[in-house]
């Protein structure tokens, strides 16, 4: 029996495949269990209009990614800091700290764990911190940290 998986089944398929199963697996096990539906034609041409949709919202995103990323190159990022003897902070400026500044001050809410930053910077002057905008897109964002 012809089957469309609905959720990924350990050993048998991931979403989205069609796969032949044995009937009594199908009709006791995936059908039962909401994880697969029947390949009639039907199904098979929902299926087909469903990965149409989703390759057009995955390029669109992407194309979004890189319009963000063009925005960003363009930006500086000013935080204030303490700092001591040799422009040495005390404490340090985090990931989470630039992701809420880009949020306040221009309004791009990126995850702070999109911004991948090695280290904690710790020291004044300019950086640039790249930012994983998409699985495909990279882009970077000048921080400047000053004296308070």
């Amino acid at each position: 029996m012809k089957v469309i998986f609905l959720k990924d089944v350990k050993g048998q398929g991931k979403k989205g495949e069609v796969k032949d199963v044995s009937v009594g697996y199908a009709r006791n096990y995936l059908l039962k269990n909401n994880l697969a539906i029947e390949a009639t034609a039907g199904n098979l041409k929902a299926l087909e209009v469903k990965k149409k949709k989703n390759e057009q919202e995955e390029q669109q995103e992407k194309e979004e990614a890189i319009d963000l990323k063009n925005k960003l190159a363009d930006l500086t990022v000013e935080l204030k800091a303490k700092a001591g003897e040799g422009g040495r902070l005390f404490g340090s400026i985090t990931n989470k700290q630039i992701a809420e500044e880009l949020k306040k001050e221009y309004g791009y809410k990126i995850d702070r764990r999109k911004i991948e930053l090695d280290q904690p910077i710790r020291a004044l002057g300019y950086t640039t911190v790249p930012v994983k905008l998409h699985p495909e897109v990279s882009g970077s964002v000048k921080v400047h940290v000053s004296e308070k």
